[in-house]
């Protein structure tokens, strides 16, 4: 097997090229960079497979979600990994995902400029049974920008799903919450700048004015 330390230095160093110039901060010494919007993140990551190499994922996590890691809520690019050959092959190969990486990223900017954008994104979304989620964060967003009769009836969904395990009945349990203060914008934006904040913290992020809007 390769020698994974010269994979996260050449990848490191592709992404600090690609991705630091547009304001994105790497997680450590990770495959991880953030692109922080305050409610929301964009999130790159550098796939590892089981034998050195990489991938590439990005997508938009929400951050509403209240949530100690890091997810993918709206993938925005998938590439299947490749393997680490050689330096010079995979150099070139780390630096096409940065590349693609800055792509996607600035692509997402341009999608979700603010929160009327994410609101009318989530909620004309096909609905697909099974996706819990999805209903989710289509009623947050239709709550927060003062459309509670959207909001119902995505969180309505949310409550028709069977939960078969503790996530999807705390997920039910916020739902129903929601559903009963959707009417009530400044309550819902009081709801979910409590669940950014918190979820900040648990990220490791600093704590920022949430401009929910």
């Amino acid at each position: 097997m390769a020698d994974r330390s010269p994979v996260l230095r050449i990848i490191t160093s592709a992404a600090r090229e690609s991705l630091k110039p547009l304001g994105l901060a790497q997680r450590g010494r990770s495959r991880l960079w953030v692109d922080d919007h305050g409610w929301w993140l964009g999130v790159v990551e550098f796939t590892p497979p089981r034998i050195a190499g990489s991938g590439l994922n990005v997508g938009a996590m929400w951050l509403w979600h209240d949530v100690d890691h890091l997810a993918f809520h709206v993938d925005a690019l998938r590439v299947g990994s490749e393997l680490f050959r050689t330096e010079e092959q995979f150099t070139a190969l780390a630096l096409e995902l940065s590349r693609q990486a800055a792509a996607s990223v600035t692509a997402l900017r341009e999608r979700f400029p603010a929160l009327p954008d994410v609101a009318r994104y989530l909620t004309s979304r096909p609905v697909r049974r099974g996706f819990l989620w999805e209903s989710f964060d289509a009623g947050i967003a239709a709550a927060l920008v003062g459309d509670p009769d959207t909001a119902r009836d995505h969180f309505e969904r949310v409550l028709r799903e069977d939960a078969l395990v503790p996530w999807m009945v705390d997920a039910q349990e916020k739902a129903r919450e929601l559903h009963g203060i959707a009417a009530d914008r400044d309550a819902v934006t009081a709801w979910v700048t409590r669940a950014v904040d918190s979820c900040r913290s648990k990220l490791g992020l600093d704590p920022v004015p949430l401009a929910i809007s």
